[in-house]
């Protein structure tokens, strides 16, 4: 049997987390400059009946795929129990039976968005994995909404 070239793979692993949040704008501009608190009637307008004075939660599936080389040797992208521990230390152990807002720092200056809790979890998980593995972050909010973020920061101009 001859040698092969090298094979490029996904590998994705999927967590189910609870947590609630009340998504709210609130947070100074991502620009430094000061934003004014929206009212609740706009906060209302904008956000709908996500934002209930008390909250509301979400059973969130994340699904992450790292992508990578084959390893000869092992056969594998990347060994599913590191994947498993490092999932549990980004995503488990700092968002499940959490109210994000409340109890998790960064949604303190952010919005508890489904797409801010994609960035909270690919940040998380770029300071854990080796680089250049992780592909995408999907979390899913429902069976109907669904946010995949790959890590781009803005769309360009």
């Amino acid at each position: 049997m001859s040698p092969r070239s090298a094979r490029l793979a996904r590998l994705s692993r999927s967590v189910t987390f609870s947590a609630c949040h009340r998504p709210r704008e609130e947070a100074p501009s991502p620009h430094c400059a000061p934003r004014k608190s929206l009212s609740d009637e706009e906060n209302l307008k904008l956000f709908g009946k996500c934002n209930n004075p008390n909250g509301h939660g979400h059973n969130y599936k994340v699904v992450v795929t790292v992508r990578g080389e084959i390893d000869p040797v092992s056969g594998m992208v990347m060994n599913l129990t590191d994947l498993k521990e490092y999932m549990q230390e980004a995503i488990m152990e700092p968002l499940d039976h959490k109210n994000l807002d409340k109890d998790v720092p960064y949604f303190s200056e952010v919005v508890s968005t489904t797409e801010n809790v994609a960035v909270f979890i690919w940040d998380n998980l770029q300071q854990l994995l080796p680089q250049g593995l992780l592909h995408k972050v999907e979390v899913h909010e429902t069976e109907q909404n669904v946010v995949v973020y790959k890590g781009e920061e803005t769309m360009g101009k």
